[in-house]
């Protein structure tokens, strides 16, 4: 029995001694997985660590065809300046230094496109950092220009020129300027300090290699004979499509000035010699309805009475957009009635053309405010190519007995005292007038989804779009009349 005790006794050595063993590797590899995995840690996906390791995955020096990169190590990017008009479509990697140990997946003489920015992971070891490296071109341009930050320049970037018109009150020897530039970018004279704008005055932008010089004409304007007229107190404050389209009418219209409802309810702007006051009126997601209108602009309800009494002694009105909802509120409607069919995207996230969009004329032709327009086809009115980026905005009466109160054409110029001018697809009134008679102005109203003044896409400036600045003055022009 002893010897058989022994026995069980060394089994039982054996066995603790195979388990101990087994545990110590166990614990062994449970070590070794946790320092890959803090290994791994150090620079992970999102980039941080624990462990300070970022020093070691360093980008100490870059350069693209010569042009020297600036290392931003917090944000982890280099950025390379080159200038203005620089072809960054093919540029060679040809300097780059890192800390010591570190290697990357790019390498001197790499051909690369910066026309985009492009990712360069840097690794030490199993620790890496992913680094951002962009070519930025030199620009000089004025973003904007104001005068005793209330009065807003027209730019006009091609000719380089900025106009400013200011009430006649203002004392132009010594205005103060403040102007935004493209980033990095510096001017002379510096904005801030007054300047004696009695003659036009030169301002000069510098950014590294790139320079513009632009030309200031301050205009005091004590009788503006047209005026853009809109909700907010300057016309830096308009959205974009607002202020796209009074900046048109600064740079082209003579003697013309922005002006608020406010200021006209308030009387502080004189519209004694005045002709004419044009309103657009941009809502991402439309105006539809009398009701809706009078929510979305009340300011322009307030100041109803006064341009009530503009109108009924001769000034005209151009109406464009959710503006066409304004002649109710002036009494050039015979049933008081709004249009009926609105609607409107929103300009973060346009609808893009297929084809080039136009509305029709259908027997107007002759009409002053179809002259000069581009396109073949004599009866459609091109307003935008394709690829055109647009909210579709649209301030339509439509026509028909399925519903809308007109059952055709006759009807709604008999209930409403107004011309119809312009078309849809559909047949709807998309264009229309309500002519001057009796003493009272003329109005042109254009509530086309066409007719639009702002994209978010590039390059569709020209081509049919430049019949939207045809319309207008045409339509400008004839109601000065």
């Amino acid at each position: 029995m002893p010897r058989l005790c022994n026995k069980l006794n060394a089994k039982r050595q054996t066995t603790m001694k195979t388990t101990i063993s087994k545990f110590a590797h166990y614990l062994h590899t449970a070590m070794a997985v946790a320092v890959a995995m803090c290994a791994m840690v150090a620079c992970s996906d999102d980039n941080t660590s624990d462990l300070q390791l970022t020093g070691n995955c360093s980008v100490t020096a870059l350069a693209l065809d010569q042009y020297e990169g600036t290392i931003d190590a917090a944000s982890r990017t280099v950025t390379v300046r080159v200038p203005e008009t620089y072809n960054t479509s093919e540029m060679s990697l040809t300097k780059l230094e890192l800390s010591d140990g570190a290697k990357a997946d790019m390498a001197v003489g790499d051909k690369l496109n910066m026309s985009v920015a492009h990712s360069l992971r840097v690794t030490n070891g199993d620790v890496f950092l992913d680094w951002t490296v962009n070519a930025v071109r030199d620009e000089a341009k004025m973003l904007s220009f104001k005068i005793n930050g209330l009065y807003t320049g027209a730019i006009d970037e091609d000719a380089k020129t900025v106009m400013v018109y200011v009430p006649a009150d203002v004392d132009i020897t010594k205005a103060v300027p403040t102007m935004t530039l493209s980033d990095n970018a510096t001017v002379t004279p510096q904005g801030g300090t007054p300047v004696d704008f009695t003659n036009p005055v030169e301002f000069t932008v510098e950014n590294n290699t790139a320079k513009a010089t632009y030309t200031v004409t301050v205009k005091p304007i004590g009788k503006p004979e047209m005026v853009f007229v809109g909700l907010e107190p300057d016309m830096s404050s308009l959205n974009p499509e607002e202020q796209a389209a009074c900046n048109w009418m600064i740079q082209n219209v003579p003697n013309s000035l922005y002006v608020s409802f406010d200021a006209i309810q308030n009387g502080t702007v004189d519209l004694s010699e005045c002709k004419l006051i044009w309103w657009h009126f941009h809502k991402d997601g439309g105006v539809d309805g009398k009701q809706a209108f009078e929510n979305a602009a009340p300011a322009a309800i307030n100041a109803a009475a006064k341009l009530r009494d503009f109108y009924n002694n001769g000034g005209s009105f151009l109406l464009t957009r959710y503006a066409t909802n304004l002649p109710a509120f002036l009494g050039a409607v015979k049933n008081n009635a709004c249009p009926n069919n609105c609607w409107g995207g929103n300009e973060d996230s346009p609808e893009i053309t297929t084809s080039a969009w136009s509305f029709f004329k259908n027997g107007n032709d002759s009409h002053a405010l179809y002259k000069n327009l581009l396109g073949d086809d004599s009866n459609a009115v091109f307003t935008c190519d394709t690829g055109y980026g647009i909210t579709n905005s649209t301030a339509q009466w439509h026509i028909g007995s399925d519903w809308g109160g007109y059952a055709d054409y006759a009807t709604w110029r008999n209930e409403t005292g107004a011309k119809d001018l312009g078309y849809g697809g559909d047949g709807a009134i998309v264009a229309w007038e309500f002519p001057a008679s009796e003493g009272k102005g003329g109005i042109i109203c254009i509530g086309s989804g066409c007719y639009d003044w702002y994209t978010t896409v590039s390059g569709m400036s020209g081509g049919y779009h430049k019949n939207v600045e045809t319309l207008t003055m045409n339509a400008i022009n004839y109601l000065a009349k």
